[in-house]
This record gives C-alpha cells, structure tokens and sequence, in this order.
C-alpha cells in the first residue's frame, strides 16, 4: 500500500519530507481544508502533488503564473506522472481535448489560470471529472488585502460549488494576518481547518542595507566580498544590461533577463546561471519564480522594492540550501522620492483606464460583447505609437485593467506549435491514399511523434520536421496550415509574443464595471505597503528579520544577530573588542597588503561577521581600498 514517504520516494527520491510537508500531506489526506504558507524555496509543490497521488482522480491546480504552471506541468510529466495545463494563447478545440483527457483518461494534475474558471466549456467538463483536490497556488491574489490581487480568483468559490465534497489546499510564501483569513474565507474553508506556517526567520540569511551614493561601487565590493552564485534586481529592462555588461567588464562574470528577451534567449541565460557559467544574473522581477537553484549566496536590489511581501519573496532566493547568504538594498535618497512617485502614478483615474480599453478594442477591432476569453498578440511600442501614449502609461493601464478582471496581461508568453489529428487513423488512411503530395509529412509525423498525436495536442518542430523532409521550414510550415484548412490536423503555430486576453468579453468603454471604491482602497493599502518598505529600508536601530516578522503577524523578541542593524549593535555592546579588531586590521595593513580572505585567515577573529563589518567600514571611510586585483591596502592619501 503506497503511503506520503513511499509516493515522495518513488517520483521524488526523497526519503523524507522537510519541516512541516508532511503535516500538510496528512491534512489534506484528512479531507481537511488546508492552508499552507511556506517560504520560497519550502516546497510548495510537493505539499499538494504528493497526496494527489493517493487521492482518487484529478489535482485541478490553479495558478495564475503560465511559465511556472508550464514548468510543474514539464517536470511531473518527466517523472512520469500524467499532467495538463489550460491558459489562455489556447484554442477552443485543444481545451475540449484536454479536458476530455481529463474525464476520460487517467490525467492526474490539471493546472488552469483562474480566468478559465468561469468559461461554460470549463464549467461542463469539470461537472463530469472525478476531482480528488483543489489546490490554489499564489493563494494571496485571492485577497484585496494582499499585494498582488486578482479578481478572477474570486471565481474558484464556484469551483467549490461544483465539487463540494472534494478538499482545499490553498498555498502562498507569503501573506499577513489579515490576508491568511481572507484567503479562509474567500475559497470558504470548512471546519475543521489546518492551518500550516512557517516561521518567516531565515537563521541562515542576512539582511543588510546600505545608503551609498556610489551603486555600482558598492555593488563591486559586496560582490568581491560574497563569494558565489547572485542575482541583481533593477526596475528597468535597460538597466539589466547596463550593469550586466559594466559587471563583465570588470571580471565579474554577469548575464541580463527580462521579459522582452525572446523564449529562447531567456531559457539559455538561465541555463547558463542555473549552471554556474555565469555568476550573476541582473534581472527585473521577472525571473526567478519556480527556479530551483538552493545555492545563490547574494541577492541585492539596486532600487528599494515595491512592498515587503516581494522583497521577502525575491530575496529569499537566496542560501536555499541553508548556507550563510546575504540579502542586500542598495539605495540613495533620491530612490525613496522615486518609488514614491511612481507609486502615485501606478494608480490611474478610472477616466485613462475607459481610454486606453477603448483604444484596445480599436486596436483589435472588437465590437462590443464579442472575443470573451480570447488572446491576442501584443506589440507595446506598436500599440503606444498608434495611440500617442507613453508605454508606462499603457503597460500601468493594462496591469490595472488585469487586477479590475477586465484583462490579462502576460508580457513573456511563450507557446511552443502544437499538432493534433480531429481525424482517426482509418479516415487519416483515406486521406494520405487520395492525396499523395501529403503522404510523407503525414508519414513523418507519425514517426516523429507517434499515436499520441490521435489523442491530444503534442508540441512538434516545424525546423525538424523540415530538416527530415528535406524542404525549407516555410515550405514545412505552409503545408501543415494547408492540412489544417482541409481539417486533417488541427495546428497551432509558435507563439512567442506578449498576449492580451480579454476576460470579459468586450465592453462599452463609457459604462466600464470599474469597482471605484475598490480602486481607492486599493490604491491606499498600496501606498501603506509601500510605506513599510521604505520604513524597513531606512530603520536603522531594529533588527530586520524582526520588522520582517513583525509584518507579516509573527511575535517575537528575538533578534537574529546576523542583519547590519544586529552587527552594529554587537559592535556598540563590546566596544573593546571592536577597537582592538579594528586596529589589528589597520596595522597588518600597513605592512603588507591582502585579500580579505588572507587578511581573515591571517587573524582568525572569533567574530566573523563583526570582522567583515569592519573591514567595510574601513573601506567606507577611506582608510582602506582596495587594488586592482582586490587586495587590501592603506588608501594613498592615509600612505
């Protein structure tokens, strides 16, 4: 009989589960409604697929994240655990498939975008499926008290109406009191509940905060200083080459993501990181969600984030593994100015919001109650040039046209071409007989991608397919659009652009369902967030992990000793210690120079931590600075 460890061992090779997991796995087992918050990096997935596969028909998995929905989906099929996932970018005909896969067939997880909920198709199929467990992932955009609500997540209560009987599992990394019952309440939790949390203190990771005038100067120090594995966050997609490229000129090893960069060129740097042939990566925010690399040692913002719940999540990328690492805000007074502003003008008036969804339909040319559910390619530029707009201004329209549950709007989506036959194999027989010009792609087909292609969408490679047949990829690529006419293969071709998808269908622009109230309140619990940012950024005399904590609703008196707030405090508290220290490191200097590491091999100090804080301060002040080859040496003007 398979039980949680037996399941974890056979498709995971885990012998056992890491702290809380299995918890989790029993209450859901239980029939319990269960909430989970774990932080990034915890193992959220594991908590839901591994008593999925003890449960008795299909995971309806929700989230609203299509590369991280399509990354689990890629990785339990390499397991080899049956799974689909729905998006938008997806015709009608393949969602029909797949869904049927799901009633019929003995597909195990099915992940869907909340937006797809509420489709008539979705909604009938689903009344025919055998569900064993709900699981909402991100499970904070259900709450308008969280910092990234999404009002199409408010439909999974019909969900729960269809499926009454079947349990709950809602997931996220991080979330506040206030949104822990929100989320209970919204999916409407039933008695008894499990409630599962980990503490927010990471006793591995630091966090540190430096006011410099001089970024990339600091940048460099920290780097030299914190050996391995980093990633660097910027606000701006030009700003991630910027950097990337003034690193590699200065023999730091650097790559650059963000969403604009094609597919391909994404997946590569990645790669490329993930496997340590490139050090760091400077990115937007757009990377790093779903991506399991446990030993990045520094993750530094070179702009003070939005809100203490991404911070938490993007810098908690970093010591997975449990080894020291550090997480660091470099910021200068202008930047709180900044992100002030733009967070004023994050919030437009509902009168530029019915503007620019006007200009949307015309740029599509929709009439009114038509292309519900469908998506559309998306060029920016092209769209903000033709209607005279800045492209902040459309990009920030658009984000709140999605959060007003009009929209979607995904800016790095990417859809391999995908082939099915609508016909069976006799008819298929039939046709290669009567038309002979067809006869060796079919042929090819079928050899490539074999019988699955008669029972759903297989992704396919027109260059490979090409490359066998010996004819240009055009050619190739023509010819399955001719076999889709004639309704032998039904085709989708590549999609590799952002993408619009109207959740509703078109509206009257002048009479647009804008919740007014709910933009204001919004609008206000952003800047509060915001606020609290800035507070965490600039404070100077409490210990970080414990406004970290404190935030997100957990007592506690203990300081984690390991913040620059806590360094600073074990310096004015053993103030002897510290002089002498700082003396011994000034005169060893003065004869000869180092590297920090020989110069810390050379005093092995009891306090490490105390011993790095000083040599920065030194090189802060201008006592110390460092050669071209990172050595340690008196400044000139101190020679």
């Amino acid at each position: 009989m398979e039980t949680p460890v037996s399941i974890l061992k056979k498709y995971w090779q885990h012998s056992q589960f890491r702290p809380l997991q299995e918890d989790i796995v029993n209450s859901v087992l239980q029939g319990h409604d269960t909430l989970a918050l774990l932080p990034t990096g915890g193992g959220k997935s594991v908590c839901f697929q591994v008593p999925a596969l003890l449960l008795e028909g299909v995971c309806i998995v929700i989230t609203p994240l299509i590369a991280l929905m399509k990354d689990q989906v890629e990785q339990l099929k390499r397991r080899g655990i049956l799974a689909v996932a729905i998006h938008s970018g997806m015709n009608r005909s393949e969602i029909d498939i797949l869904l049927d896969n799901c009633i019929y067939g003995s597909i195990k997880f099915l992940y869907v975008s909340p937006e797809r909920l509420q489709t008539e198709l979705f909604i009938e199929r689903v009344k025919q499926m055998k569900v064993g467990l709900i699981a909402v992932d991100e499970a904070h955009c259900i709450s308008q008290w969280g910092y990234d609500f999404r009002p199409p997540y408010l439909q999974i209560t019909t969900l729960r109406e269809l499926k009454p009987a079947t349990p709950v599992i809602a997931l996220t990394a991080t979330a506040t009191l206030v949104v822990k019952e929100d989320i209970m309440n919204k999916l409407a939790f039933r008695e008894p509940t499990g409630v599962f949390q980990r503490s927010f203190a990471r006793d591995n990771l630091s966090f540190v905060v430096r006011k410099t005038e001089n970024k990339e100067r600091k940048l460099l120090e920290i780097l030299q200083k914190v050996k391995g594995s980093a990633i660097i966050y910027v606000r701006s997609r030009k700003a991630t080459q910027q950097i990337a490229e003034w690193l590699s000129k200065r023999g730091i090893s650097a790559s650059y993501y963000h969403a604009g960069l094609d597919f391909e060129e994404r997946s590569k740097r990645q790669e490329e990181w993930i496997h340590n042939k490139s050090r760091v990566m400077v990115a937007t925010n757009a990377f790093g969600m779903g991506i399991d690399k446990p030993d990045v040692r520094l993750v530094v913002h070179l702009d003070i984030p939005e809100n203490l719940e991404s911070y938490y999540q993007e810098a908690g990328r970093a010591g997975r593994d449990g080894i020291r690492s550090f997480a660091a805000i470099l910021y200068q007074e202008a930047d709180v100015i900044n992100l002030q502003f733009k967070t004023e003008q994050a919030h437009p008036s509902p009168e530029a919001l019915k503007k620019i969804y006007q200009a949307l339909a015309n740029y599509y040319q929709l009439a009114i109650g038509s292309s519900g559910g469908e998506s559309f390619d998306f060029d920016l530029l092209d769209f903000a040039e033709r209607f005279k707009y800045h492209q902040a201004e459309v990009y920030i329209a658009l984000k709140k046209l999605e959060e007003e549950g009009l929209i979607q709007f995904n800016e790095s989506f990417y859809n391999p071409s995908h082939l099915f036959f609508p016909v069976d194999k006799t008819k298929l027989y039939e046709f290669q007989i009567a038309n002979a010009r067809f006869d060796p792609v079919i042929k090819m087909l079928l050899r490539l991608y074999g019988g699955e292609l008669f029972s759903e969408f297989v992704k396919i490679s027109e260059a490979y397919l090409a490359k066998g047949l010996k004819i240009t990829e055009k050619e190739m690529i023509a010819t399955l659009k001719h076999l889709n006419e004639l309704k032998i293969v039904i085709y989708q071709p590549l999609k590799n652009k952002p993408q619009v998808t109207f959740v509703l269908p078109r509206q009257d622009a002048d009479r647009l369902p804008l919740n007014i109230a709910r933009l204001e309140a919004r609008k206000k619990l952003i800047v509060d967030k915001m606020n609290a940012m800035v507070a965490f950024a600039t404070s100077t005399h409490r210990c970080r992990m414990q406004i970290v904590q404190e935030y997100f609703g957990e007592d506690t008196f203990a300081v984690c000793g390991l913040c620059d707030v806590c360094i600073e405090q074990r310096k004015t508290d053993n103030r002897s210690a510290y002089d002498q220290l700082r003396a011994e490191i000034v005169n060893i200097i003065k004869s000869t120079s180092m590297t920090i590491e020989q110069l810390e091999e050379h005093i092995e100090p009891t306090d490490h931590e105390l011993f790095a804080d000083i040599v920065r301060e030194l090189v802060d002040e201008g006592l110390l600075q460092y050669d071209d080859s990172w050595r340690l040496q008196l400044s000139e003007q101190k020679n």
